[in-house]
């Protein structure tokens, strides 16, 4: 098991990348755009390998109207297989572990389920 990456919500992607990219040495990745929902990201690459997707969407809230939210989204953590997501995925649900989506295969590209973990923070089961 290892952590593939952590995600932050933020109200300006480019930014936040260049905040990165000049104090961290990050590399950066491509930009994701989804035309359908306005979402946005860059998945940003570090010397020793760790990662972190910056995101942005116009959807995305606290809960409170019109007010956005930002700051750290999801923890993703890679299991090695799509077989691998799918067993976890089939344990969790069967001993009562909140599944909020998947397995799928998300628009750029990952094989992911989401789960809650006990104090509802999102975690990602990736390959």
């Amino acid at each position: 098991m290892r952590i593939e990456h952590v995600a932050v919500w933020t109200p300006d992607l480019e930014r936040l990348v260049a905040f990165y990219s000049r104090y961290f040495g990050a590399t950066v990745g491509p930009k994701y755009t989804n035309p359908r929902t306005g979402f946005e990201s860059y998945f940003l690459s570090f010397e020793s390998g760790a990662r972190l997707e910056v995101m942005r969407s116009p959807t995305v809230t606290t809960g409170e109207p019109g007010q956005p939210r930002f700051g750290y989204a999801h923890l993703a953590l890679s299991v090695g297989s799509e077989m691998e997501v799918d067993r976890r995925t089939d344990q969790f649900r069967a001993e009562g572990v909140s599944v909020v989506d998947g397995p799928r295969r998300t628009g750029d590209g990952y094989y992911e389920s989401v789960i809650l973990d006990p104090d509802g923070n999102r975690i990602e089961i990736t390959v």
